[in-house]
């Protein structure tokens, strides 16, 4: 890797210009838009709960010098990853402990950063907990739950289509080229300039418009739409907004110790996909949550042990589609599952990730969340991505190490 010897300064009180929907993700003004959606987009509370949060216990370890093996035989340093990869806030909790956490360029711990695709993992836990009260059926169509994409590319395709990102939805996800799908979806939303007369204003009035170009229940095809209708699936069966069911269902249950909240378009529907912005405690409270099997730090149940255990597992050909994927995800024996990346053929180690550089690392084998939120200049930096997951990798054996 290329590092630089410190960490880029940032003014996060203020902008260092007027911040609008054509360039809040220019690289100078990024990292303060990631810290300040509400300021910039229309937002919707996600209440944590009247309950007190979850204190998480302090037992610093010093990592910065851990030597971390790199791809090419090369190593860094702990410390020294954390610098070259635009990191605004990270943290290690292991068992029961945070055994380091660290903020930058003005974050503090109360600060709620955009999660971008990580609220995918968070969408995801709520149609679990609305399939353990028998709400959703995972093999049921798409259309059982909203009639309005009966007409659309999406007939025929399951729920369970959504969760894998296995339907036959044609749907470009490259962020830069202003002609993608994606592209068009930020513009409904309010993320990007309106398009031309006609164009869609809205996130329901975006879907619709979607057309299948290949077979529901294919290969592995990683798009956000997918999730968008996942997370209208799950407001039509629990007849909610789905701040309301987020915030009932998961975070008041976590222990957080702040609100979250959800960027909305202008319909006040959620950016399902990529909108929910948190703390960064509160995301790793999330992460022990999935590790514990769905119970919470609390001891409350958030989704049913199963489908946890069906994340890990995977089902029959999810590795296959996975490996089928037109798409290069740089993942051998990889899996995508209800919205979790598995990123190497061990499915002890689970990630949810987001571009610019947000993920939440769960090591379940060695009982470690790890949670990094950053502000990547480039949507997707596989060099940078790569060097965060083997710093995770290369900590959990160290404390595991060090704990027998």
């Amino acid at each position: 890797m290329s590092l630089p010897p410190t960490l880029p300064a940032r003014s996060p009180g203020r902008p260092p210009r007027p911040i609008t929907a054509a360039n809040w993700l220019d690289p100078d003004v990024l990292g303060w838009s990631f810290q300040h959606m509400a300021d910039v987009f229309p937002t919707v509370d996600v209440r944590r709960g009247p309950a007190a949060g979850v204190e998480l216990r302090s037992r610093p370890v010093a990592l910065g010098a851990l030597r971390v093996p790199l791809a090419g035989g090369s190593s860094s340093t702990a410390a020294e990853i954390v610098a070259a990869t635009n990191t605004d806030a990270w943290m290690v909790v292991y068992g029961n402990d945070v055994v380091t956490e660290q903020y930058f360029g003005g974050m503090e711990p109360g600060t709620r950063h955009l999660l971008m695709s990580v609220s995918k993992s968070l969408v995801s836990t709520v149609a679990g907990s609305l399939v353990g009260q028998r709400l959703i059926d995972p093999e049921a169509q798409v259309t059982s739950y909203v009639p309005e994409l009966r007409d659309s590319g999406y007939a025929g395709a399951r729920v369970r289509h959504l969760l894998d990102m296995r339907s036959g939805i044609e749907f470009s996800e490259r962020y830069l080229d202003p002609d993608s799908e994606v592209a068009r979806l930020d513009a409904a939303v309010g993320w990007a300039p309106p398009r031309g007369e006609g164009s869609p204003r809205t996130m329901k009035e975006f879907l619709p418009t979607l057309k299948q170009n290949r077979p529901h229940g294919g290969a592995f095809l990683y798009r956000s739409c997918e999730t968008d209708v996942l997370g209208w699936v799950c407001e039509a069966a629990a007849g909610q907004r789905f701040h309301q069911l987020l915030s009932d269902l998961v975070w008041s249950r976590l222990g957080a110790r702040y609100d979250a909240y959800l960027c909305v378009d202008s319909d006040g529907t959620g950016m399902f996909d990529g909108g929910i912005c948190a703390t960064l405690g509160d995301l790793a409270r999330f992460g022990a949550m999935i590790l514990g099997d769905g119970m919470s730090l609390t001891g409350e149940r958030v989704v049913p042990a199963e489908w946890v255990s069906d994340i890990f597992t995977g089902g029959s050909d999810s590795a296959a589609a996975f490996a089928a994927s037109p798409d290069d995800n740089d993942m051998p024996g990889g899996m995508y599952r209800s919205n979790f990346w598995f990123p190497s053929a061990n499915r002890d180690v689970a990630l949810c990730l987001g571009i610019h550089g947000q993920m939440v690392y769960i090591n379940r084998a060695t009982g470690t969340v790890g949670v990094k939120v950053s502000s990547w200049a480039a949507p997707i930096d596989d060099e940078k991505g790569r060097a965060t997951l083997q710093m995770f990798d290369a900590i959990s054996a160290h404390l595991t190490a060090a704990a027998d």
